[in-house]
């Protein structure tokens, strides 16, 4: 899956900021490629409003 981190975790919950530096994104515009896993999806699901997916 790649990621790309679309809007800022300015005013986020303390939950939501770790769950976006987890899966390493750092600014807008950032993206990483993790592997499709039940843990990475649902780390995805959690910040879904913050990020978008594409799937390979």
């Amino acid at each position: 899956m790649k990621i790309t981190q679309i809007k800022s975790v300015i005013g986020a919950k303390p939950n939501i900021k770790e769950t976006v530096r987890s899966l390493g994104l750092k600014h807008i515009g950032d993206y990483v490629e993790i592997p499709d896993t039940q843990q990475n999806r649902g780390y995805v699901r959690t910040v879904r409003h913050l990020v978008k997916v594409e799937e390979k």
